[in-house]
C-alpha cells in the first residue's frame, strides 16, 4: 500500500469531518506503519505524520486541532475551519 502526503491528509480530513472515529484513524495509521510503502522523496515526513497519528489514542499524546494543523502543515497542506449553519 503506497502512503503519500495526500493519503495522510485525506485520512486526517475524514477524521476531522467526523466520517471516521479516532480509533479508526489510529488503526489505519498502525496498519500503514506496518505495511505501508511511504512516498519516495517524502518518506520521512510521511512516516513521521503516520507515526504521530498512530499514537493519537494514547492519553499522553492525544490529538488536538493544533496537532492536526501541524501534521497537515508538515505535509504541505493548510488546515482551515469552515463554520456553517446547521
Amino acid at each position: 500500500m503506497q502512503i503519500t502526503r495526500q493519503t495522510v491528509a485525506q485520512k486526517l480530513a475524514t477524521y476531522l469531518h467526523h466520517e471516521i472515529s479516532l480509533a479508526e484513524l489510529v488503526d489505519w495509521a498502525e496498519s500503514a506503519m506496518m505495511e505501508g510503502d511511504f512516498e519516495e522523496g517524502y518518506h520521512e515526513v510521511v512516516r513521521k505524520a503516520v507515526a504521530r497519528l498512530g499514537v493519537a489514542d494514547v492519553r499522553a499524546f492525544g490529538l488536538t486541532w493544533e496537532d492536526c494543523a501541524q501534521v497537515l502543515g508538515e505535509l504541505g497542506y493548510d488546515a482551515r475551519v469552515e463554520i456553517v449553519a446547521a
